[in-house]
């Protein structure tokens, strides 16, 4: 069966309502990075961080997932599928994709400040400031911080090196090292790029087939062309 993977970004988030980096109006307007997304940040100002992922949580809880979300998890059935998404949100899960490896954490997980393995599902939106693990550890939001080491990348590279097919949707491929992954698929195997900006495809030395549309158009496009073509 043709293996095919699928590697997301943000832009498949954004047309299901959430916020991004780059909205200027989003949750992430009102806070710069450094004060809530790095581990000195955690140390310095906990409140502070704890506060800005409930929000997160909180919009996340108010979404729902888009044509995207769907068109992928629809491919399962008819190859085998692996995602492999930047996005820290359970859209795709939500959708129906079973094989979904998140390179930058999940928002509905905590994790120990001791045991970076030792991680659970929160339920809900609220964090309390001393909420604690097992190992009595306080929790953390299961988040890749900048600065911080992106442990599934090894894993995700093996996943990207074994596909017939790779789709890149809606990231502009500039967050590094998540944007390398292109690099690992083999030599032939053609990449389709959904996005309708113009993201930076100079690493790229595949077939490649650029759909210049949003994920949510895009996407379900690509998918039936697939199937059809089975």
């Amino acid at each position: 069966m043709t293996k095919i993977v699928v590697f997301t970004g943000a832009g498949v988030s954004a047309d299901s309502g959430l916020s991004t980096f780059r909205d200027a109006d989003g949750l992430w307007a009102n806070y710069r990075i450094e004060d809530v997304c790095t581990p000195e940040a955690l140390a310095r100002n906990r409140s502070l961080v704890i506060e800005f992922y409930n929000k997160r949580r909180k919009e996340l809880l108010s979404t729902k997932p888009n044509p995207a979300h769907y068109a992928i998890a629809e491919l399962e059935k008819h190859f085998d599928v692996q995602v492999v998404t930047q996005n820290v949100d359970d859209l795709h899960e939500r959708a129906g994709s079973t094989r979904v490896t998140h390179l930058h954490g999940e928002l509905m997980k905590l994790r120990s400040e001791r045991n970076t393995d030792l991680i659970v599902p929160i339920s809900g939106w609220e964090q309390t400031l001393d909420a604690r693990a097992e190992d009595g550890a306080l929790l953390r939001p299961h988040i890749v911080f900048f600065g911080e080491s992106v442990p599934m990348f090894d894993a995700a590279t093996k996943i990207a090196a074994e596909a017939d097919l790779m789709i890149v949707v809606g990231t502009s491929l500039a967050v590094y090292p998540a944007a390398m992954l292109v690099r690992y698929a083999k030599a032939g195997v053609p990449i389709y790029v959904v996005d309708p900006g113009t993201p930076d495809t100079s690493m790229i030395r595949n077939p490649l087939t650029h759909i210049k549309a949003r994920a949510a158009i895009g996407m379900p496009e690509l998918a039936e062309k697939l199937i059809s073509e089975k």
